[in-house]
């Protein structure tokens, strides 16, 4: 018979397993490494991550910020608003006794001496309107101004610094008051009386005015009706 040659199944096997390490070893390298393609878009995922969110921050910030800043300024108003309102009725509850107080003083000086011993002039006090400006001092304080629309504000400074001038007055008279004795010298006292009343029955129609253009535009700055709030 033929010799039949069988392959040596072990054999083979054996080289396989010595040879297989070296295929991995060398292999192993290029599968792990992951390409350079890859790597790049890896980052750029990362950094197009970290850059959203950092401009996601800073869109919140600035949320946070306006909103704070619609608060400082819709608080200023409220505040503006009230005043501004007790103001005018501080206005509106003496004008009309200083008007006719002037008209008496001046007919007082406008007689004779000898006439005047016969004029009585019913002076029931200065009676001067106290205007507060507490809502101004802390706008200024917060700095809340800013935050208000540049007209109205503009409008706002103008009011306060006409009642500036009428506080001023009123500091000077009732400093008059003290200073001179009505007894010894009411020429001079009538005089001053005469003097602060000549001033203040012109700025007070005038701050009358100021108040009424400028409430309605608080109250469309706020949102609300002024009607509805000329009911308050």
């Amino acid at each position: 018979m033929p010799d039949v040659h069988v392959p040596d199944l072990d054999e083979h096997d054996e080289g396989d397993r010595k040879a297989a390490p070296h295929t991995h070893a060398a292999a192993s390298p290029a599968a792990i490494r992951p390409p350079r393609s890859r790597s790049l878009a890896r980052i750029a995922l990362e950094v197009a991550l970290i850059a959203t969110g950092v401009f996601l921050g800073l869109l919140g910030e600035q949320w946070r910020e306006s909103a704070h800043r619609r608060e400082l300024a819709e608080e200023s108003l409220r505040r503006f608003r009230s005043e501004i309102v007790s103001n005018r009725k501080a206005i509106e509850a003496v004008k009309d006794y200083h008007v006719m107080t002037k008209k008496n003083v001046d007919a007082y000086f406008a007689a004779d001496p000898k006439e005047r011993q016969r004029i009585d002039v019913q002076l029931r006090g200065i009676q001067p309107a106290f205007l507060e400006h507490t809502a101004w001092d802390l706008a200024l304080a917060t700095q809340s101004l800013v935050y208000i629309d540049p007209q109205l504000a503009f409008g706002l400074s103008r009011i306060y610094n006409v009642q500036q001038e009428v506080s001023g007055l009123t500091s000077g008279v009732l400093q008059a008051m003290y200073l001179l004795n009505p007894t010894q010298n009411p020429d001079a006292l009538l005089g001053a009386v005469a003097t602060y009343y000549g001033d203040v029955v012109l700025i007070e129609p005038k701050l009358l005015e100021m108040y009424d253009e400028i409430l309605p535009q608080i109250d469309r700055a706020l949102g609300e009706s002024p009607a509805k709030n000329a009911q308050k």
